[in-house]
């Protein structure tokens, strides 16, 4: 019986799918775009390659040495699991996902064999990090694909690759390909001084704040309950590790635990415990580590067996790029495949696919593991979409279900303990989500509590995921209600539905179904889960549409962040920024009353939308990958526009007039440090550069800038109604025109951040809770 031809995925020129597939002959006959992966290994210790040679019957480069393994991704294949089949099937080797680390992609443009193969192939380059070199012996070479392998230096190699040996598969070392070899010559030269200098100036930026709060309002019993919700959090942060790569959680504890071994060492460990991964929240999500720094593992089982041989140590490994979709996708999904695969659904099934609280897993990556030794497997979970393709549905419950059980037990416990009836409520409906996947009726618990002891607890923000902002991270906040400044916001929250009847918007798009808004002001004592990075003030929930159409929105204030937020930041920042004449308008009550009015501000405006064709969705799916920073763009603007509405209506004083628009230009200068990759910052440089742009904002002579009262009001309001406009159309192609023009890093902007770099104004506080800390340090007593 005649062997089938392997398939390939034909794609365009710049790497996309065109979802034509064709035989292995025809695409190297027509010269058809197609991709491939190169697994290169690498031994640490000796500074080697491994190369193989290739079997004397290949229809290319016969007989030569060339990449550690290779191979084409079949159609419809992922590319991690081919290079695991690749590593596998040619040399033997079995390793999991976190083995394998993209390093880049090559596009390999070559015509051989006298014009009868036409090789444009896309490849997907991988390094596998060992810290010795394998025993040659341990390999078991597939004999049609590979006739020897052999280890070599690698600046050998280059060198002989630069001669053009004949012995060697050519690759331009001074173009595409040459990027492998600058990336171990930049990862293993001695450069600790410079590293640690590097870090440690990263490490400044943030201020070490005590952050303090009353305990005297709570009962003995909420104090009780207050341990085991404090665990509780902890779990969260179990899960958020997972949720931002796979390996995250054996990079943190590798480097906690080798803390203490060089000052290098206690200062990855310092900065990763601030950003809860290897890539920096303050520096567009550069990483600042690189796997060398990384876990070491052991596979015992992972080759054919040598005796003597330990097995294989390897470094666990992370990608230089922080992955788009965190690990709520495959590393290997995009775009294009995973709406490929939603398209195939039912109306139910997509629903999930685009869901808060589901991840998307690979049949393949599960069929995959079924096959490998015990000890190289990696989590593996049950299918539940009916799809007969690759991708699949699993729910948070049943992915992460070890911690959530947990945390759902310490919830029930917690809630036993508690006096307030809302808070017992909170507690059960939370703890019943965790293991049922359906958070409604915890997140209506949640905006009615009405409690001493203030708990938010579970998955909810989206900004982890920037292929598409479907996706929630877990995270937990645990503080002490503020009663008598909760008393003095209720005005912000009756005020919403008249706000939103009076939006710089067309008519038509607006809700008639807005409802008060509860705010709580709370002193911080603890949080957990995704709160790393630059700490947040505020938030806004629920994010699910169903509540926000029929309940609208609860909000919570952190105080005693706020005000450390100010002390050390907003107010070192106006010193150096702000005009002379205007820098005593920055005041607290100011930059506090916006941030009250931006968080209401998330509850008013467009949320489920109808589209052109007439069909309902909502400004989140329509936007994608853009609506954080859009959304957070649109709380801040319109919450400024809400307040000078609010005081022509004689309800604020009109003394925030003036000083509510300066401390909003401070604030700018705060925010846009955070980095134009995080939601929050790239939303505030759009701001910034609109109402720079008319004039609002007036830059000095002496560097300075001021605001210009005649001009800032319009301007307010053109860029409420433009992005409110974009919002309610859910149009994606302009919010990305108005992104790309105005979300940016502008020449006068880049001058302030290194002025304010320059005189080492800290960028956010990194919170010390010496409340929970003492809590717990005598519960272990």
């Amino acid at each position: 019986m005649a062997q089938v031809e392997e398939h390939f995925d034909v794609l365009t020129k710049t790497g996309e799918k065109t979802g034509i597939t064709k035989p292995r002959s025809h695409v190297h006959r027509d010269g058809d775009y197609h991709r491939a992966v190169h697994v290169w290994i690498y031994a640490e210790t000796t500074g080697e390659l491994l190369v193989q040679r290739r079997a004397d019957n290949k229809d290319s480069y016969p007989g030569l040495w060339d990449i550690s393994s290779a191979g084409h991704i079949s159609a419809g294949d992922s590319s991690l699991i081919s290079a695991r089949r690749e590593l596998q099937e040619e040399l033997g080797v079995t390793l999991p996902n976190d083995a394998f680390e993209l390093i880049f992609v090559f596009l390999h443009e070559a015509v051989t064999n006298n014009g009868n193969f036409i090789n444009n192939e896309f490849n997907d380059v991988y390094l596998v990090t060992t810290i010795d070199p394998i025993p040659l012996e341990a390999f078991t070479l597939q004999e049609t694909e590979v006739s020897a392998v052999k280890y070599i230096k690698w600046e050998e190699y280059k060198s002989l690759l630069a001669k053009e040996d004949p012995d060697y598969c050519p690759y331009d070392v001074t173009g595409g390909y040459g990027q492998l070899f600058d990336i171990l010559s930049q990862r293993y030269k001695d450069n600790t001084e410079e590293r640690i200098l590097s870090l440690q100036k990263q490490l400044d930026r943030y201020a070490s704040i005590s952050l303090g709060a009353e305990l005297s309002g709570a009962t003995e019993a909420d104090k009780e309950a207050l341990v085991l919700l404090i665990k509780a959090a902890e779990v969260m942060d179990e899960i958020f590790y997972s949720q931002v790569w796979c390996c995250n959680p054996a990079l943190r504890d590798w480097l906690k635990e080798h803390s203490h071994l060089s000052k290098l060492d206690k200062l990855k460990w310092m900065y990763y415990a601030i950003n809860k991964s290897p890539w920096s929240s303050l520096d567009e999500n550069a990483a600042f580590m690189t796997s060398a720094d990384s876990a070491v593992k052991l596979l015992v089982d992972c080759t054919k067996h040598i005796p003597g041989w330990k097995g294989l140590e390897y470094k666990a490994a992370f990608p230089v790029a922080k992955p788009p979709g965190a690990n709520f996708y495959p590393p290997d999904m995009d775009k294009k495949e995973f709406e490929l695969w939603k398209s195939s659904l039912s109306d139910n099934q997509q629903k999930d696919a685009t869901g808060f609280f589901n991840v998307i897993r690979r049949h393949s990556e599960s069929d995959f593991a079924d096959s490998l030794p015990e000890n190289t497997r990696g989590s593996s979970n049950q299918v539940s979409a009916s799809s007969n393709d690759d991708l699949h549905i699993v729910p948070f419950s049943q992915e992460y279900n070890p911690f959530l059980m947990k945390a759902a037990e310490l919830l029930r416990k917690a809630g036993d303990l508690a006096d307030c009836p809302s808070l017992k409520r909170l507690l059960k409906t939370k703890a019943d989500a965790f293991l049922s996947n359906d958070y409604y009726d915890s997140d209506i618990a949640w905006m009615e509590l009405d409690s001493k002891l203030d708990i938010t607890i579970g998955p909810y923000e989206t900004y982890e995921d920037g292929i598409f902002g479907y996706k929630a991270t877990f995270e937990a906040f645990i503080g002490v209600r503020d009663d008598e400044s909760t008393s003095q916001v209720k005005l912000f929250g009756n005020h919403l539905k008249v706000l939103e009847q009076n939006l710089p918007l067309d008519d038509s798009y607006k809700s008639k179904d807005v409802v008060a808004a509860p705010i709580r002001v709370i002193q911080l004592l603890y949080n957990a889960g995704d709160v790393k990075g630059p700490q947040t003030v505020a938030f806004n929930l629920p994010n699910d549409e169903r509540i926000v159409n029929e309940r609208g929105t609860s909000m919570v204030m952190l105080k005693n962040v706020s005000e450390a937020k100010f002390k050390h930041i907003l107010q070192p920042i106006a010193a150096v920024c702000i005009a002379a004449d205007q820098r005593e308008l920055v005041d607290f009550d100011s930059f506090f009353t916006h941030t009250i009015c931006h968080e209401c501000c998330h509850g008013i405006g467009p949320h489920t939308i109808t589209l052109p064709s007439g069909q309902k969705s909502t400004v989140r799916l329509e936007l994608q990958e853009l609506h954080s920073a859009l959304e957070e763009a649109k709380a801040d603007i319109v919450g400024l526009w809400a307040l000078k509405f609010l005081i022509n209506q004689g309800l604020l004083s009109k003394t925030l007039l003036k000083s509510m628009y300066v401390s909003f230009l401070a604030g700018c200068f705060r925010s846009i440090r955070f980095g134009l990759e995080e939601a929050h910052g790239k939303g505030q440089a759009l701001q910034f550069n609109w109402l720079f742009e008319k004039g609002a904002f007036v830059l000095l002579a002496d560097g300075t800038y001021s605001v210009n009262f005649t001009e800032v009001e319009a301007a307010v309001e053109s860029l409420s109604r433009e992005i409110l406009t974009i919002q309610a159309k859910g149009d994606k192609a302009a919010a990305d025109l108005l992104l790309l023009k105005y979300g940016k890093m502008t020449d006068h902007l880049r001058a302030a951040m290194d002025k304010l770099e320059k005189i080492q104004v800290p960028v956010d506080i990194a919170p010390v809770f010496t409340v929970a800390d003492k809590i717990m340090s005598r519960n272990l007593v």
